[in-house]
């Protein structure tokens, strides 16, 4: 079983889906489905778990939902950008006991982990409602969590998507260049490993 989505209680369904497009968040859906229910899903770059918010998908107290965890690979470049984006980032923590962060701001010491140890450095940032996210940089895995960088599809026609974004993707690149690519297999793994990933697609 894996965690697909946390619903995410907003009250402005626009000024979520904005603040969330401008920090990079993919839009995978917006459905005004009937007059007074609309779903909204966001994906963070390189995630496999989505958002959701809307209007009537959920009876909690916007702002309620706290202590959401994102993971980076590097804390002080992940501040950089979404500081960049507009989000009110708190500067790179880590917590006293060296284990998990406390609830709220309690036992924050500023700085990260010493020698940026995995696990051990952190950040936070609120979206419009209040709704809190915590920021953990993970550099190296304990033995048996480690997770796949390689693109994985939970459909065929999400395969056959993927693939038709590659083409177009592709296509636009070979005209670029002026030039058929022989090594076009190559050029798509690499730009589907990218696009999930969330990282720099190939030029």
């Amino acid at each position: 079983m894996r965690l697909e989505v946390v619903v995410l209680p907003v009250s402005d369904v626009d000024r979520a889906r904005d603040f969330y497009q401008g920090l990079g968040w993919r839009l995978d859906a917006d459905l005004p489905v009937d007059e007074g229910f609309r779903v909204v899903q966001m994906t963070p770059p390189g995630s496999a778990c989505s958002i959701i918010f809307g209007t009537d998908v959920t009876e909690a107290t916007p702002g309620s939902v706290q202590g959401l965890q994102l993971v980076v690979p590097d804390i002080d470049a992940a501040r950089a950008e979404l500081a960049a984006c507009g989000a009110d980032v708190s500067e790179v923590f880590h917590d006293a006991t060296g284990v998990f962060h406390h609830a709220g701001t309690q036992a924050r010491v500023p700085g990260p982990a010493e020698d940026h140890k995995t696990y051990g450095s952190w950040l936070s940032f609120s979206d419009p409602d209040g709704n809190s996210w915590f920021v953990q940089e993970i550099i190296t895995r304990l033995p048996g969590r480690e997770t796949s960088v390689l693109a994985a599809y939970n459909s065929v026609s999400g395969l056959a998507a993927a693939l038709r974004r590659a083409e177009a993707a592709h296509g636009k690149h070979e005209k670029e260049t002026g030039q058929a690519d022989p090594n076009w297999p190559d050029w798509y793994a690499q730009y589907m490993v990218a696009e999930q990933a969330g990282t720099e697609l190939p030029a």
